[in-house]
């Protein structure tokens, strides 16, 4: 089969098309595109080793993508297979999942030959062919189970229309054409089926290290659950670790996902529980069912994490996260993100995380500590706001005292937001200078949060500041969002994973509480409405009586910006190192 051969390559700036020229390539690329479903070849699929990563696109498992990673080209390579081709469909990538605005290699067939291009929709959601080919179709093979469709995609290819492929959440679009369609323009991508599905493509190029011969592996499961018909289900289980369960280091740890269920398991996650109560009781159900009991909720300390499209996460050689032993609970809970947006009826599921771990302990205890915002309603978003930033801070005052005179190396990262969270950024910053970034997510989604390894971070040594941002989008809310636990409350929070464990667990901030007060005092002033100020009227129910208008959100962003802060550099015993308020960086 031809391959597609487009300017992925070519530097920037990108050259300038004249109509006829782009004319000239599109009659040109008809006469080359792909006749799949008349010539389309036989064989045996592609070995799966040759693309490591993969997830269903759809949740009937229609359609299946995989994928892998060229640094040294920095290319992506896609193997998409297409379990029931009808007459074509589209795959591409927008800014949150959108069909309009959106970058797309398409499949149309007009009932006797099928074509394949790279296209773009406008903001409208009409396809325009694209003048700069960037999807380079490889080829294409038939086989039992359907047909595979190979092609290529540069990270950066210096077209406005294109998506740039970076580190973070990709969010992944699909339509499948139902019906034959004379031209591209013709495809209404509203009449189409068609969906979404979040992925990381990009993979941070790490060595897997040698596991030990004494390695054993336990299953945290959730048994036998009957996935419930509704679209979005976090559903909670809790496990124990046996009595007596001396301390062992997690070295790896992989998905277990139910045969057939792969396109409905969309994320877990295992926490251990705080070691400060004796016990804690079994539950098995809806993780916002009133039934859960309340204590559940002090489990938060991260042991692993999964997000559909991701492989084992395997821990540097030379540490390992405990687990078991005095001082560490025997308790875990099981969190698993059901998504059934085809409302299937009595799935069943016994899906979870399976643990690796070794008596024989490494050098160094891995620890994770906790970046950001504190859980507090101090730090609120108005109502109405496209981009609101907050930002959280790790102060050098607070690294100074806690971290080793040798420092720490942060392996991996996840970052975490509730559902307004957009975007989400943790850089290092030293002697006033930003010097690395930790972790960044541009296309954020708080409905897809993975663990992920920060490949190639060097050390951060004492004076070093942390500080992580993160953007909002409130457009859909007509009161302020404050911060705190619940789902529609916010947080601010990166979750990091190093060596050597130190007794820092939390180095977080918020807005000093008593210039906040100023602010309710100053919007009192010069508003017609009262903001009641009173010491027993909360601070979210002030939030709440705001008029938001430009003045009031321009006050509170320039507070935000400049006010001095609360640091809680807190250690594993909740006792504070000590450090209180500080200037902003």
């Amino acid at each position: 089969l031809p391959s597609m051969q487009t300017s992925g390559s070519k530097p920037c700036p990108c050259p300038s098309f004249k109509l006829r020229e782009v004319a000239s390539m599109y009659f040109t690329m008809i006469a080359v595109f792909l006749v799949i479903l008349v010539v389309a070849l036989q064989g045996s699929a592609p070995r799966g080793s040759d693309f490591p990563y993969k997830v269903p696109l759809d949740p009937q498992g229609l359609l299946e993508l995989s994928w892998n990673v060229s640094y040294p080209e920095q290319a992506v390579h896609f193997q998409l297979l297409i379990r029931d081709l009808q007459f074509g469909l589209l795959f591409g990538m927008s800014d949150r999942g959108e069909f309009e605005n959106a970058d797309l290699a398409v499949l149309w067939s007009d009932g006797h030959n099928s074509y394949f291009g790279d296209a773009w929709s406008d903001a409208e959601g009409q396809l325009h062919m694209d003048s700069q080919q960037d999807y380079q179709l490889l080829g294409a093979r038939r086989a039992p189970e359907g047909l595979y469709l190979l092609f290529r995609r540069a990270f950066s290819t210096c077209d406005p229309k294109d998506y740039l492929i970076e580190d973070g959440t990709v969010h992944l679009i699909y339509g499948i054409l139902e019906k034959p369609v004379h031209s591209l323009q013709a495809i209404n991508i509203s009449a189409i089926h068609r969906g979404l599905q979040r992925v990381q493509l990009l993979k941070p190029n790490i060595t897997i290290p040698e596991l030990p011969s004494d390695m054993k592996t336990m299953e945290i499961v959730a048994p036998d659950v009957v996935i419930p018909s509704q679209e979005t289900t976090y559903w909670c289980y809790m496990a124990e670790l046996p009595d007596g369960f001396p301390k062992h280091h997690i070295i790896m740890y992989e998905p277990v996902i139910t045969a057939g269920n792969e396109a409905l398991v969309h994320h877990m996650e295992v926490f251990q529980c705080a070691a400060e109560f004796d016990s804690f009781p079994h539950y098995n159900g809806p993780c916002d069912s009133k039934m859960k009991p309340d204590r559940l909720n002090y489990c938060r300390h991260v042991l692993a994490a999964w997000a559909m499209g991701a492989q084992a996460f395997y821990y540097p050689e030379e540490a390992g996260l405990a687990f078991g032993g005095p001082g560490s609970s025997r308790y875990l809970r099981l969190e698993i993100h059901y998504h059934n947006p085809l409302v299937f009826k009595g799935r069943h599921d016994s899906s979870g995380i399976r643990l690796y771990y070794t008596a024989t302990l490494r050098r160094y205890d891995a620890g994770i500590m906790e970046l950001g915002l504190v859980y507090t309603p101090v730090m609120a978003i108005p109502p109405g706001e496209d981009a609101f930033i907050l930002t959280g801070y790790c102060t050098d005052k607070c690294t100074q005292l806690a971290l080793p005179a040798a420092g720490i190396r942060i392996f991996a990262s996840q970052l975490h937001t509730h559902l307004a969270g957009r975007k989400v950024v943790t850089v290092l910053s030293r002697d006033g200078r930003e010097r690395q970034v930790v972790n960044a997510d541009g296309h954020y989604s708080p409905h897809f949060q993975v663990q992920g390894s920060a490949g190639g971070l060097s050390w951060a040594s004492p004076g070093d500041e942390l500080i992580t941002t993160c953007t909002y989008n409130t457009e859909d809310r007509s009161r302020a969002t404050v911060g705190g636990f619940g789902i529609l409350e916010e947080m601010c929070v990166n979750y990091v994973h190093y060596y050597p464990q130190t007794q820092l667990e939390l180095c977080k901030s918020a807005v000093d509480p008593g210039y906040l007060h100023r602010y309710f005092n100053l919007v009192n002033r010069f508003n017609d409405e009262e903001v009641c100020t009173c010491p027993q009227v909360s601070i979210p129910q002030q939030f709440f009586s705001v008029p938001w208008n430009t003045f009031n959100r321009d006050v509170l962003k320039s507070l935000y910006g400049f006010a001095p802060i609360s640091m809680h550099c807190n250690k594993s015993s909740a006792v504070r190192f000590p450090v209180r308020i500080a200037s902003q960086p």
